[in-house]
């Protein structure tokens, strides 16, 4: 990851670890690197021709489809607070790694059962168990190296994981009075967090994870920060709701503590408002097919800092040039208020995107069903949504004409190009008004159903979409 270029120093703390891999390179300018492999890794096929893609997603919606694309850089936020990621946010601070960490785990090599990949994969996708005293017996055997977890990891592997895992239990028991709880906690979460802690640099805790793990994926955080970041909603009767769990899925938290520390603020700290948690708060997906409904619709999504301020980031370097040199731009499917709006509003992304000289397209995958940020929304609604946020008021670079705050500054074809829906999905999609709008409309059908129904998206029907897309597309101007 070009990113790493000024992180060097940070790393030699462990630069003579055996046998780590190096970072994998940008995806569109990926050589061909002589690394020897973990026994039991599935060389990947060669890429050839095949188009690079910057894909703006969240933690689990995309997951689904990443397989579809075959040279692909990821930009995730670093906004979740819920999870286990809340504990660690809680206790430590820090950026929320949850998303991250499931993207990483996720596009690890394929590997046989058995084999050195696959008990990496096992280990760093796994969580402790729900109750209290039994997770932490069993956080005590993997930190103690004595989990059978720890089976068919290499030694080199192994020491260098929990090397930093006994790093985050020191960090952790320097916060005693804060009562960290390890119930359903991820082990991945762990080792990134502990990584990010040490080096300071999220980039850092990437490149050695995807080290670790033979992993070439390139997952780009959208704003480089150790401080957590928190988002906020406006509503289009004027209330506020702060926090990604209190916009997407709210759940009941606990008493704050009195006693936490505020904290510090700098021109770029993006810290919480909200109470200091005192547990995970848990979320199951399916909760989202019964939610509670928003009181009104989503106006705009923002940032925010310690105190409550708007704020208006810089989003990462790797991600504005990721903009500028890949072919194709895709908005994945998952939750858009919190996933996928959190990568567009930030200063400059706007321009990136309807300026790039090699975007030759820029594709919306349409959520097969609203949930509670989207509740009523047609397909055209998520297209000047989109639209909308980017063309934000605080763009630095106004192209055209603007009338006091409502600034045109690009059309919406210039962030998007073509919609890609499933057939039988439950959203409406006017493919007439989206014409209008110049977004191309790419009707797939999917094997993939939901519980209720609904059909879901898949490799395969994300593959064939992208397939129309090639065949169709339009040149971006």
């Amino acid at each position: 990851m070009a990113a790493l270029h000024n992180t060097s120093s940070h790393i030699d703390p462990i630069s003579a670890a055996p046998q780590l891999l190096l970072p994998a390179p940008h995806a569109a300018q990926r050589p061909h690197l002589d690394i020897p492999d973990i026994p039991g890794h599935r060389a990947a096929p060669q890429e050839g021709l095949s188009e690079s893609y910057l894909v703006i997603s969240g933690g689990t919606g995309c997951n689904a489809i990443c397989t579809a694309f075959a040279r692909a850089s990821y930009v995730l936020p670093v906004s979740d607070d819920g999870g286990s990621s809340s504990e660690i946010i809680r206790v430590l601070g820090g950026p929320s790694i949850g998303d991250i960490r499931s993207r990483l785990v996720r596009l690890i090599p394929p590997a046989a059962p058995g084999t050195p990949l696959d008990a990496l994969r096992t280990l760093l996708a796994h969580r402790l168990p729900s109750g209290n005293d039994a997770a932490r017996d069993e956080w005590r055997s993997i930190v103690e190296g004595r989990s059978s977890l720890w089976t068919g990891i290499p030694e080199d592997r192994k020491e260098t994981i929990r090397g930093f895992l006994v790093y985050f239990e020191g960090e952790i028991l320097r916060r005693a009075h804060k009562n960290f709880s390890f119930v359903n906690g991820s082990i991945g979460n762990f080792l990134l967090a502990a990584t990010q802690a040490f080096f300071r640099s999220l980039p850092s805790a990437v490149f050695l994870f995807s080290s670790i793990t033979n992993s070439q994926a390139n997952i780009i955080p959208v704003i480089a920060t150790n401080h957590t970041v928190t988002i906020s909603a406006e509503l289009a009767d004027g209330t506020h709701l702060v926090g990604q769990c209190e916009i997407s899925h709210p759940v009941a938290r606990p008493p704050s503590d009195e006693n936490e520390d505020l904290p510090s603020l700098t021109f770029d700290t993006i810290s919480p408002t909200m109470s200091a948690q005192t547990q995970n708060v848990f979320f199951n997906p399916t909760s989202k097919d019964s939610y509670e409904k928003l009181r009104a619709p989503i106006r705009r999504l923002y940032y925010i800092n310690a105190y409550g301020h708007e704020v208006h980031p810089i989003p990462t370097p790797e991600y504005i040039s990721g903009l500028g040199s890949n072919e194709v731009l895709v908005y994945s499917c998952g939750s858009f208020w919190t996933s996928i709006v959190p990568c567009l509003a930030l200063r400059g992304v706007a321009s990136a995107i309807a300026r790039s000289g090699s975007l030759r397209a820029k594709v919306l995958f349409l959520n097969s069903k609203n949930d509670r940020e989207t509740e009523g929304y047609t397909a055209v609604d998520y297209i000047l949504a989109i639209a909308r946020t980017l063309n934000a008021r605080y763009q630095t670079e106004p192209y055209g004409l603007a009338l006091g705050n409502a600034a045109t500054t690009y059309p919406v074809s210039a962030f998007v190009t073509h919609l890609v829906y499933l057939r039988g999905c439950a959203v409406h999609v006017d493919v007439a008004r989206a014409s209008e709008l110049g977004v191309e409309c790419v009707e797939v059908e999917s094997g993939a159903v939901g519980a209720d129904g609904t059909p879901l998206y898949d490799a395969m029907c994300a593959k064939k979409a992208l397939e129309q897309v090639r065949g169709g597309r339009h040149p971006c101007t």
